[in-house]
């Protein structure tokens, strides 16, 4: 995710929803100041935390949102912040 995503409560915000939603993963800030993230789980709860980063919250304005998909075996069990 790009645009204004760090030091706007991203990660735990994405983290909060990740996790209501029954998805497996993570989230990081990484150096280029966007935000990263691996999502698992149901393919209908995917598409709605998907749909969900592309308005992130309230103090955050996501400019853009590159998705790939992966293996589900490649997805740490839980949904957790990492650095």
């Amino acid at each position: 995710m790009t645009g204004r995503v760090q030091g706007v409560s991203f990660r735990a915000w994405t983290q909060g929803r990740a996790r209501a939603l029954g998805l497996d993963g993570w989230v990081r800030n990484e150096p280029d100041g966007s935000v990263s993230a691996l999502f698992g789980g149901e393919s209908s709860a995917v598409d709605e935390m998907l749909e969900a980063l592309h308005i992130g919250p309230r103090w955050a304005n996501v400019t853009g949102l590159e998705v790939a998909e992966m293996e589900i075996s490649q997805v740490p069990p839980g949904f957790r912040i990492t650095r």
